[in-house]
């Protein structure tokens, strides 16, 4: 019997996922604000018309890309915690991969979708709290567990102060884009976070991980 081949409906689908993941892309390289649907439409090659097949509005296409962008992000990190690390070494796979998209990422994302997309920023952005906060409340408990973070930590409440200073990371007024980069401003978050929770062996094992490693630029 020969392979099935997909229907028109699932055709259109996996074109439409495309669509979403290309403007994302563009989104990402080139601000959000900036990128109007004419541009988008010449930076992809496609007409309006076949754009408004797939979204009402540039603010249903700012939504969708962004859930997907949260998406892949969850997808990652999930795939890091099932590789079993040790707490430390899992925050920081997570802190790399963290690291390099937002070096990928236009200084004036965060900016544009408070000011411009608000609705739909925040919609996405409840769903993808919850999640970062389950990851943090499991690594602190397995890091407790570990011996590697203090014993006497409540996880639940430094996992929802981590959340806050995600959103600090990219508050432009306290750090400029121009003056200083997501990447450098999320970095020293990131080690803060970790030597604020680690025992003593934890910190032991982190410095000699940092002085040991070539690669590692968190």
């Amino acid at each position: 019997m020969g392979r099935k081949l997909p229907t028109f409906a699932a055709r259109m689908k996996e074109k439409e996922k495309i669509f979403i993941g290309q403007a994302l892309q563009a989104f990402l390289k080139y601000g959000i604000k900036s990128m109007t649907m004419d541009d988008l439409a010449r930076h992809l090659g496609m007409s309006k018309k076949t754009i408004y097949n797939y979204v009402k509005d540039k603010n249903e296409l700012v939504e969708r890309s962004l859930a997907m962008q949260f998406n892949t992000e969850e997808c990652a990190v999930s795939v890091i915690c099932a590789k079993n690390l040790n707490a430390i070494d899992e925050m920081f796979e997570i802190g790399l991969f963290i690291s390099g998209m937002l070096n990928e990422m236009h200084p004036s994302i965060h900016y544009d979708l408070e000011k411009y997309h608000a609705e739909a920023f925040h919609k996405a952005k409840k769903s993808h709290e919850e999640h970062i906060y389950k990851c943090t409340v499991e690594n602190l408990k397995k890091g407790m567990s570990e011996g590697l973070y203090r014993e006497d930590l409540n996880a639940e409440v430094i996992a929802k102060i981590y959340m806050t200073k995600i959103d600090v990371v990219f508050n432009a007024e306290l750090f400029p884009p121009t003056e200083i980069s997501f990447n450098e401003v999320y970095s020293t978050m990131f080690r803060y976070h970790i030597l604020g929770v680690a025992s003593m062996k934890g910190a032991t094992y982190l410095k000699k991980k940092l002085k040991s490693s070539n690669t590692i630029t968190l």
